[in-house]
């Protein structure tokens, strides 16, 4: 039988250092409390150290890492707040609630930093659609995300989704929720002073998410559908009735400090309340409204219930907020007070049933510096020769790359989400980036000359290849996508995806990407704000041991002053340019079309130039704020010959391309390398753009002209490579992922 610490998540070295705290052995109520927040999901316990290389400060911070949610400034009367969270391991076990709940819980934390939530995002990653469990698990958790932020009223206004047989077991479910706060009006996790009140207010307690951030923080095996119980279940119109009650006392100024109850449930919430606050908490669990009969005190103090926060009030406040939640019929109870001397205590029925110092449970919680060596697999894939590989058939490796489930259009999936409620999206899913207008008549009344541009990244087969370049690739990418829109970055939000950090070489992967991921950001002058580590991601079974590739997902928010545009050709008239470094042979490494085409994840990644990186994404402003360019689209999945595709499908317009190209045809199609931007130019204006361009010292390279024929004409000198019916593509691209679902092979 396993020892009972083993049973809540602690090691023998951890339980000591328990004992030896406490000059005792800890009770069953405690024991839980500190399995719970000193879990991996709780306590960062092995990537904290890790975490510490990311810059966090810039000039537009309000608030960086260590409170629910990043805020930055907008403009002089509207703070932005923004993170990203994942859900993973739920959304396994039970893929619609798991999902619905990630969803719910990004809301409540940008709620408890003072924010109206007005915009979500989710990055999804599954096996490939060809079994009937992957099946089950993306309908599942695409339903659930719709379900919850459809019903809440909030509008899903982009993100990606990836497919690869690594996440086949270990699906990352990653949710981004962006919130505007009137300038000055932020609320923290926090208490001002001894005595003040503590009042749970939402949904009633049950005894579902018990044991969540524990099962969040290990590994599957064969045991997962005994873990269905630890997945908890969500009410989005509670969720929606708690938005508005919260929102409310915010504007009548009757909170001191707000925390939502997520992991570990109101042990979590309130130990590190009190922590932050440097202060003690006593909790009358007597007081906890609660749904199901006889619930103990381990219980209400673990569950994860969703749909509760917990509101840090003055004496004097407390009435009015009790009848203001009554009037959004929510359930609402004074649960405990603050105190001086730095203990968490609970009680029920009169009885003392934990009694922990507080920075036991949250500053005390143990942190590793894990080995860390470099695998063999990554020398061994970065010298495969790719020159080597055979020719292929333009043509029929163009549809190839359109049938890949990663860059066929994902329209079945986003069009089942309202992107549009609230009459605020500008740009809708689908393109380089969404972008939002700041415009709401309801509490808090806002409004904004600047427009929000969002932009999600995550390509896991770069960072597996080359940790450190591929970081830099994705903020790279994150700040290009931004400036393909006309939006000047101003934050950055992560979650970290990961495998098992016991493992050396899923160590070295972590500490590489961060590293690549820090030093483009302090390049950039981009800090990261705040954001999440979701590690563990693994599956052992008898035969095999999976673990998801580094998978670190980004969101970056922007600010556009004044023009703006999306990827889409608009007019016959238009030529197509290339932009950016050009210099160079292309690269496939790690590129879709060395997966799909050749089967193969190999091949070193091309450095990025920073420096160029920088001017381009400048110069994309500068030629959209100047009105000397129609359209932007960055080369990235699929390469040029997939960019230009994306760029005609829907206008009814097509192109000719005319190159004249030395090197392999093929990977000049078809290189993900960065720094690269096709644009469309009226031709009126096409001498102005030439100039602006040069004036920078980045490259131009005239790909061709637009047509009023619905098709796509690629030459090479005079060899005519690509010659299709861009309605056989559109049908192709938009019906590819459906019929991987729906139809079996």
């Amino acid at each position: 039988m396993k020892a009972i610490y083993l049973l809540h998540g602690l090691s023998k070295e951890e339980y000591e250092k328990v004992v030896a705290a406490l000059g005792r052995e800890p009770n069953h109520v405690e024991m839980g409390i500190l399995g719970a927040l000193w879990s991996e999901h709780c306590s960062y316990k092995s990537s904290k150290r890790v975490l510490r290389r990311f810059p966090t400060q810039g000039e537009r911070v309000i608030q960086g890492p260590g409170e629910n949610a990043g805020v930055v400034e907008l403009d002089e009367n509207v703070w932005l707040a923004f993170k990203i969270e994942s859900h993973n391991h739920p959304s396994y076990i039970e893929p619609f609630h798991g999902a619905a709940t990630g969803v719910g819980g990004i809301i409540r934390d940008i709620l408890s930093m003072g924010a109206r939530p007005i915009a979500l995002m989710n990055s999804l990653r599954f096996g490939y659609p060809i079994d009937s469990k992957t099946k089950y698990i993306l309908k599942g958790v695409v339903s659930g995300i719709s379900y919850y932020g459809n019903c809440v009223g909030i509008p899903n206004v982009g993100g990606e989704t990836y497919f690869h047989e690594c996440y086949k077991t270990n699906p990352l479910v990653n949710a981004f929720c962006l919130g505007i706060i009137p300038a000055g009006k932020m609320l923290r996790a926090r208490a001002t002073k001894e005595g003040q009140k503590l009042i749970l207010i939402g949904s009633a307690t049950g005894r579902d998410g018990i044991h969540g951030a524990v099962m969040a923080s290990g590994e599957f095996g064969e045991d997962t559908e005994s873990k269905r119980p630890n997945v908890q279940i969500g009410d989005p119109y509670f969720g929606k009735k708690l938005i508005e009650a919260i929102l409310e006392m915010i504007d009548k100024d009757l909170i001191v400090g707000l925390q939502d109850l997520g992991a570990a449930g109101l042990s979590g919430s309130a130990s590190e309340l009190a922590s932050k606050s440097k202060m003690g908490v006593v909790l009358q669990l007597d007081n906890v409204p609660l749904r199901e009969e006889g619930m103990n005190p381990y219980e209400i103090l673990l569950s994860e219930s969703q749909e509760r926060m917990l509101i840090v009030a003055d004496d004097e406040k407390v009435d009015e907020i009790l009848s203001i939640a009554k009037r959004h019929h929510l359930e609402a109870a004074q649960i405990g007070y603050t105190t001086k001397d730095g203990f968490f205590r609970a009680y029920f029925k009169e009885q003392t049933v934990a009694e922990l110092p507080v920075s036991l449970i949250v500053e005390e919680a143990p942190q590793y510096n894990r080995p860390s060596e470099k695998p063999d697999y990554v020398d061994e894939l970065q010298s495969i020769n790719l020159s080597n590989l055979e020719n292929v058939d333009i043509q029929e490796a163009f549809f190839k790359l359109l049938e890949s489930p990663n860059i066929a259009s994902k329209e079945w999936i986003y069009t089942q989400y309202d992107y549009q409620v609230g009459t605020n999206t500008v740009i809708k899913p689908g393109a380089d980036a969404a972008v939002l207008r700041v415009k709401w008549a309801v509490k808090p009344e806002l409004k904004s000359d600047k427009l929000v541009a969002l932009t999600c990244e995550g390509n896991g087969r770069m960072t597996y290849l080359d940790p450190e370049e591929g970081g830099k690739y994705l903020v790279a990418e994150i700040i290009r996508n931004l400036a393909c829109v006309g939006a000047k970055a101003l934050g950055i939000t992560d979650c970290l995806n990961f495998g098992n950090p016991e493992r050396p070489h899923i160590m070295w992967q972590l500490e590489k990407v961060v590293e690549g991921i820090a030093t483009t950001c302090e390049f950039f002058g981009v800090p990261v704000v705040s954001g999440n580590v979701s590690l563990y991601n693994e599956t052992v079974e008898v035969d095999e041991t999976r673990n998801v590739y580094p998978t670190p997902i980004l969101v970056g928010v922007g600010a556009i002053e004044g023009n703006y545009v999306n990827h889409l050709v608009k007019d016959k008239s238009e030529l197509l340019f290339l932009i950016g470094d050009l210099k160079g042979e292309p690269s496939v490494a790690g590129s879709e079309f060395l997966q799909v085409v050749h089967n193969q994840v190999a091949g070193k990644l091309k450095p990025i130039d920073l420096e160029k990186e920088k001017v381009l994404c400048s110069l994309l402003i500068e030629l959209i704020q100047k009105d000397l360019i129609v359209s932007a689209h960055d080369i990235s999945l699929g390469g040029l010959a997939i960019a230009l595709a994306e760029k005609l499908i829907g206008t009814g317009l097509g192109a000719e391309i005319s190159l004249y190209v030395d090197t392999r045809f093929d990977f000049f199609l078809f290189s993900e390398d960065p720094t690269k931007v096709v644009v469309s130019v009226s031709g009126d204006k096409v001498q102005a753009f030439k100039e602006a361009v040069e004036n920078t010292g980045l490259d131009w390279l005239l790909l061709g002209n637009v047509r009023d024929d619905y098709s796509l004409i690629i030459r090479n000198y005079d060899d005519e490579v690509l010659k299709v019916d861009l309605k056989q593509v559109e049908n192709v691209w938009k019906r590819a992922l459906e019929k991987a679902l729906f139809y079996t092979h």
